[in-house]
């Protein structure tokens, strides 16, 4: 598969043509170039007010609106204006690459990017990236977000600690080891805040399931 084309716009987005391109990029030639469009459009704050001429050149592709800080506010502001998600240009490439791959992945799949993921009452939405357990929204962080829907994605099976760290920290062993066990208890106390029963499991010494009931693996936790 050919590496997916970015369309960097403004200052703050062009100045990561090198770290993108580091991690299997291509770069995406300016909007007055003629052939094939970008696969995905990575925007400074500055460039908001292009978000209408970027939609009807480019239909649905996505893109990714720098705002200041990761709030309702500046959410809101970002989805009203037509981006399809946000970057935060003063958190550091691994926050930008999982939103990147969350993007792409969804347009890959293309219709199927609106189907509900389920588990028991747990649903969620990649379209609009809603959560709910039964009736309740759940509000995560975008950290959270990617690690539950990896695990649904896999779900009833295993997902060991080196495919966490792929996929949703962008393979950063800098971080601190028990990184993964806290954003799983994170999880755990968001999607279990109402006294749900448990549906993430911990398999010891490989790493974490998501299911309905306890996995018959052994060593549930």
């Amino acid at each position: 598969m050919s590496a997916a084309r970015l369309l960097l716009l403004g200052p703050e987005a062009e100045s990561l043509a090198a770290r993108l391109e580091a991690s299997g990029y291509g770069l995406a030639p300016g909007l007055q170039a003629t052939g094939p469009g970008p696969d995905l459009v990575l925007l400074a704050a500055a460039e908001e007010g292009r978000i209408p001429e970027l939609r009807r050149r480019f239909a649905d592709v996505p893109i990714l609106l720098g705002v200041a800080a990761d709030s309702v506010e500046e959410r809101v502001r970002c989805l009203s204006a037509g981006a399809d998600d946000f970057w935060l240009p003063g958190l550091g490439a691994s926050d930008l690459l999982m939103r990147l791959r969350l993007q792409l992945s969804l347009r890959r799949r293309g219709g199927q990017g609106s189907a509900l993921l389920q588990v028991a009452d747990l649903t969620l939405n990649p379209a609009s990236r809603q959560v709910k357990r039964g009736q309740r929204t759940v509000a995560l962080t975008a950290r959270e977000y990617q690690l539950l829907l990896l695990l649904l994605e896999r779900q009833g099976t295993v997902v060991s600690r080196d495919q966490i760290l792929r996929q949703v920290w962008n393979d950063d062993r800098g971080m601190a080891s028990n990184v993964i066990e806290v954003y799983v208890r994170y999880l755990r106390q968001k999607l279990e805040q109402g006294g749900e029963r448990r549906l993430i499991h911990t398999i010891r010494g490989q790493g974490y399931c998501l299911s309905a009931g306890p996995p018959q693996l052994g060593g549930g936790g």
